[in-house]
């Protein structure tokens, strides 16, 4: 075979190679739509068989985050959320678009959801009805659904809370939000937002204790478990979780005297 017809056999091959794989890439785009029955997790995360996604461009309170409300009393501004999240459904079929991993919570991945019958995402719907604010997104775009609610004092905004990142991580330092804060309250504000004693949302049982010697495995704190030797000894913890699954999604790591001997 001359060199002219190689180039000739190989340029042919890599066409094929190109319109086969483009095939290929175009089947799994479909295929990363999902439409099924959705359990709601938490504000925001669903779940559709055995896949959980986080909403896109959205970042909820965590279930057992406490907010303040405009008459100056604790919330608990988390389990409301996800209420709200589980009215918009109402045990209709969810549509997911699944749009990339989610780096920050495990396994998870981020997502477009619409509830069968909408025309707005859910991830729009419960940033503008105030339950959730922006996070930076990778495709939803939610930005002008979070200024509306800001604007309105809508749900959260209606009092004082931290954005739930700063939650998750014990950053009682950061910023205060909403449009109850009083910067002449702020010591108190931070009492009622970050207490001693977190109270247990129902059903979520396994306590999270933040730890420095936990980021020697790449985590920001340690879960205990009932029946585990740490856990009665494990008080005033830091978070509460209601599955495995949502403890190491928000980086903690089980407790070694937890683990079952090989």
């Amino acid at each position: 075979m001359s060199l002219q017809n190689s180039f000739a056999a190989a340029r042919a091959f890599a066409l094929v190679l190109f319109f086969a794989l483009s095939a290929f890439l175009g089947a799994s785009g479909s295929a990363s739509a999902v439409t099924a029955a959705a359990t709601v997790r938490d504000a925001n995360s669903i779940q559709l068989g055995d896949i959980t996604y986080r909403l896109d461009g959205v970042d909820a309170p965590e279930l057992d985050q406490v907010c303040i409300d405009d008459h100056a009393d604790p919330w608990t501004c988390g389990i409301e959320a996800r209420d709200q999240l589980t009215k918009l459904i109402g045990g209709r079929q969810v549509r997911c678009d699944d749009v990339g991993p989610e780096k920050s919570f495990g396994k998870r991945h981020r997502a477009i959801c619409t509830v069968q019958g909408d025309k707005t995402t859910l991830n729009e719907q419960l940033v503008r009805l105030g339950f959730a604010i922006a996070r930076e997104p990778i495709k939803a775009n939610v930005k002008p659904a979070a200024a509306d609610a800001k604007a309105a004092s809508a749900g959260i905004w209606k009092g004082c809370f931290v954005a739930p990142q700063e939650f998750r991580t014990g950053k009682k330092d950061g910023a205060l939000l909403g449009a109850a804060c009083r910067p002449d309250r702020d010591k108190e504000i931070r009492t009622v937002l970050f207490p001693d004693e977190l109270t247990m949302p129902p059903s979520c049982s396994i306590k999270g204790k933040l730890a420095v010697r936990a980021r020697v495995t790449g985590n920001i704190g340690i879960y205990h478990l009932r029946g585990c030797p740490s856990y009665p000894a494990t008080t005033k913890p830091d978070r509460w979780f209601c599955s495995e699954d949502d403890a190491q999604a928000a980086g903690f790591r089980k407790a070694y005297n937890c683990r079952r001997p090989k």
